[in-house]
C-alpha cells in the first residue's frame, strides 16, 4: 500500500459513525414517544389538539379520555342518572369501572370475571351475555349499591369494595378524583361538561341514538327527521342526555347538541367548545343528526 492509500478500516470510520448516530437518534425518539404516551395517560399533559379524543370538565378538573372510554362512560353515568344516585353514587360507579377495566367492556379477566365491573356469572351477577351488555351491568351494579348501608355519603373506595369485594380492597381510592370529574359531567351537575372530536363522519342515525337514550335515562324522545327533542323537565338531566349525544357523536352521525341556551358543534379541526345561543330551553336537549 502506498503512504496516499487510505487504510480499510479509516474508510469506515465515517459510516459507522454515522450508523451508531442513527441508532442513538431512533432510540431517543422512540423514548420520546413513549415518554409523552406516559404522560399524556397520567394528564401530566393535553392530548394533541387534534386527536380523536373527549375531554370531561366539572369542578373537580378535567378529565381525556378516548372515544370508547366515553362510550362507556356515558352508559355507566347515564344509568346512575336514571336510578337516581346522583354524582356520589355515579363517581362510586366509575371508579369501580377505572380500577376494574380501566373504562373497557372486556370480554376476560380474572377467573370467570366479565365486562366493564368485571362481574362474575359464577356469583349470580348475570349470564355472560348479559354481564357484556352495559346497560346491564351497570343496572346490576346500582341496584347492588344502594343496598350498602350509607352509600349516599359513604367513603367511594370502601362503598365501592362493599359492592365488588375485590382481593385489593383500597384499590378503588386512587381513581376517585377522575372519577369524580366524569360523575361531574356526564350526570350534568357540570354546564358544557363534555366534549369530543371525532374524524368519522358517518350517516345519522336518529333512530339508534334515540333508542339508546330512552333505554339509558328512561327518558322518552320525539324524532322528526334528522331532530331528536328529549323534554325530561330538568336542567342537569337535559345536559346529561346532551353529554351522552356528544360522547356518541361520531357513532351515531350527531352535528350538533343545544340545551340551556347552549350549543355544541361538531368540529372537523379539534375539540368544539359550548357556545352561547340557540332558543332550546332548560330542562330540554335537542340533538340534530346528518
Amino acid at each position: 500500500m502506498s503512504r496516499g492509500d487510505t487504510p480499510a478500516s479509516t474508510s469506515k470510520r465515517p459510516s459507522l459513525v454515522l450508523g451508531c448516530f442513527g441508532v442513538a437518534l431512533v432510540l431517543i425518539i422512540t423514548a420520546g414517544v413513549v415518554g409523552v404516551a406516559w404522560l399524556r395517560q397520567q394528564r401530566q399533559i393535553a392530548p394533541l389538539p387534534f386527536e380523536t379524543r373527549c375531554v370531561a370538565t366539572g369542578p373537580s378538573g378535567s378529565v381525556s379520555l378516548t372515544l370508547d372510554q366515553s362510550r362507556w362512560t356515558a352508559i355507566v353515568v347515564g344509568m346512575g342518572v336514571r336510578h337516581q344516585v346522583g354524582v356520589h353514587g355515579a363517581t362510586i360507579a366509575m371508579a369501580t369501572v377505572y380500577q376494574e377495566t380501566g373504562i373497557r367492556n372486556l370480554e376476560y379477566g380474572d377467573r370467570d370475571s366479565l365486562g366493564l365491573f368485571q362481574q362474575r356469572p359464577s356469583q349470580d351477577w348475570g349470564t355472560p351475555e348479559q354481564i357484556m351488555d352495559p346497560w346491564y351491568s351497570s343496572e346490576q351494579f346500582y341496584e347492588a349499591l344502594v343496598e350498602v348501608p350509607g352509600w349516599k355519603t359513604g367513603d367511594v373506595n370502601d362503598t365501592a369494595q362493599a359492592v365488588q369485594r375485590s382481593g385489593h380492597p383500597q384499590a378503588y381510592r386512587k381513581h376517585e378524583q377522575n372519577a369524580r370529574v366524569l360523575a361531574e359531567a356526564f350526570t350534568g351537575e357540570a354546564i358544557d361538561g363534555v366534549s369530543c372530536f371525532d374524524e368519522r363522519r358517518v350517516a345519522g342515525r336518529p333512530a339508534e341514538l334515540g333508542a339508546e337514550i330512552t333505554r339509558t335515562f328512561g327518558d322518552p324522545v320525539t324524532q322528526d327527521g334528522s331532530r331528536l327533542e328529549i323534554v325530561p323537565g330538568d336542567a342537569a338531566r337535559a345536559r346529561a342526555v346532551a353529554a351522552y349525544a356528544i360522547a356518541n357523536a361520531g357513532e351515531f352521525g350527531v352535528t350538533s347538541v343545544e340545551t340551556g341556551g347552549r350549543t355544541w358543534t361538531a368540529s372537523q379541526t379539534g375539540l368544539p367548545s359550548w357556545q352561547a345561543g340557540g332558543d332550546v330551553p332548560e330542562g330540554t336537549s335537542v340533538i340534530t343528526l346528518r
